[in-house]
């Protein structure tokens, strides 16, 4: 994949309310389709952070800004924030460009061990 074909990737962290994590996890999945849906979508995960109580990590990757753009001003947009609003009390976004991505070596050693082995 060139740089001018790298994807447009926003990262939501959110604080979620204390108490309603699990709720806030089976709403995300289950609006998710609502973005990952749209023609410009790639991709989008969720998750929990281990160092900070009730915050939560979303990724989504898109084939452009200008169509992440669009999208996020759709009606569609708006209702699948509407679903996960209640159960927010703080939240910032970032958006950035990959300018590198590094795959798993298919013929990499299988274990630890051997991987400290490797000079």
């Amino acid at each position: 994949m060139g740089a001018a074909t790298q994807p447009f990737r926003v990262m939501l962290r959110m604080q979620i309310k204390p108490g309603m994590e699990q709720d806030f996890e089976k709403v995300w999945r289950d609006v998710g389709a609502s973005v990952t849906s749209h023609p410009a979508n790639l991709g989008q995960w969720l998750s929990r952070s281990l160092d900070e109580e009730g915050v939560y990590y979303i990724v989504s990757d898109w084939v452009d800004e200008p169509r992440f753009r669009e999208f996020e001003t759709s009606r569609r947009h708006l209702d699948h924030r509407r679903h996960l609003h209640p159960y927010r009390s703080d939240g910032s976004m970032t958006t950035m460009t990959v300018v590198a991505h590094l795959t798993a070596d298919p013929d990499a050693p299988a274990t630890h061990r051997d991987w400290e082995a490797v000079k």
